[in-house]
């Protein structure tokens, strides 16, 4: 590759987004911005898919100074070994000093293959990035320890590659205005090379808000003793306008979903209320909400870990004190 210069953030697809610029994609060009402006180069953004021009211009308009529009028939849909080949190559043209890309179920799959085949180190998980001014290299704030700690650490090669986790993040606001350019960067595949295929995609149907953008969680945890209890977080969420959401050990004990969990191993989210029901508070599923800007905690176990960090704290009884809550919210909602 020639002299390494630039942020590359690797973008989700448009068409999986319905035409649209993902939020994810969002995310990762405030965080690409700051990083490009501290060492005085390009962002560019890395789009595939097979129809890009609405998400190429939004890309313009939330940071982007130059957008490679990888499109190609095969890229309309996911396919982990014809996404890779495509990232690689644009990489290998655009010889960028810093690679981000979203830790989504895609970006777990591409990053870790990515540093492989350049033979670089990777950064995962990352809350947060920033830059050394002296030595232009990426420092990368990421949980160790199951969450109980943040370590920095960098990368020795280049590209230096982080995974950058969703949410952590805020989109910058978008300017029209903003000028870029678009770049069409062709890329020879070949059906070949997917080694393995989709036989059947299953369409989860869901109501109401998706948990990772509800601005209010309900969340349940092992003390809730079964599935029949999450009806009554559903109908309290319900009344807030907001999500139900799970601890590990619920969704492990099969009483919902797994597309409910909160945590390390589960989604991130940054709600602006988040009321958790008996969930002690454990290290890991505390770094899939850490960003919630008021924890609200309902546990009967006064020394739970969870009160360590929430700002308001019931201790007592769910089963007394939803009913309260649910009834306390109808008399507000309706007055």
């Amino acid at each position: 590759m020639a002299e390494a210069t630039g942020v590359l953030v690797l973008g989700d697809s448009g068409v999986s987004n319905e035409g649209e610029l993902s939020p994810n994609s969002r995310e990762l060009l405030a965080a690409g911005r700051k990083a490009a402006d501290d060492l005085g180069e390009e962002l560019a953004i890395g789009l595939l898919g097979d129809t890009l021009d609405v998400p190429a211009q939004q890309a313009i308009s939330y940071g982007a100074d130059k957008v490679y529009a990888i499109t190609h028939p095969l890229l309309a849909k996911y396919q982990v070994d014809l996404y890779l080949a495509a990232m690689e190559a644009l990489i290998q043209e655009a010889s960028p000093r810093v690679v981000l890309i979203g830790r989504t179920n895609e970006g777990r799959e591409l990053a870790p293959r990515l540093a492989f085949r350049l033979g670089v180190g990777l950064a995962q998980d990352c809350l947060e990035i920033s830059i050394d001014s002296a030595t232009k290299t990426l420092l990368a704030n990421r949980p160790v320890y199951g969450g109980n700690a943040v370590a920095v650490v960098s990368c020795e090669y280049t590209p230096q590659i982080a995974a950058i986790r969703p949410k952590v993040y805020e989109p910058l606001d978008p300017d029209t205005s903003r000028q870029g350019q678009v770049v069409s960067f062709p890329v020879e595949l070949d059906p070949s090379q997917a080694r393995s295929q989709v036989i059947n995609v299953v369409q989860e149907e869901a109501e109401g808000v998706k948990l990772e953008d509800a601005r209010v969680v309900v969340s349940g945890g092992r003390g809730l003793g079964g599935p029949e209890p999450f009806k009554e977080l559903e109908e309290l969420a319900k009344l807030l306008g907001g999500a139900v959401g799970a601890s590990r050990a619920a969704v492990d004990s099969g009483w919902v979903p797994s597309t409910y969990q909160v945590g390390l191993t589960g989604k991130t989210i940054t709600p602006d209320l988040y009321i958790t029901v008996a969930i002690s508070g454990a290290s890991q599923h505390m770094a899939g909400c850490s960003g919630a800007k008021v924890i609200v905690a309902i546990n009967k176990d006064a020394e739970a870990n969870i009160f360590k960090e929430a700002r308001y704290g019931v201790v007592g009884d769910w089963q007394q004190v939803v009913p309260s809550l649910m009834e306390a919210v109808r008399e507000l909602t309706q007055s």
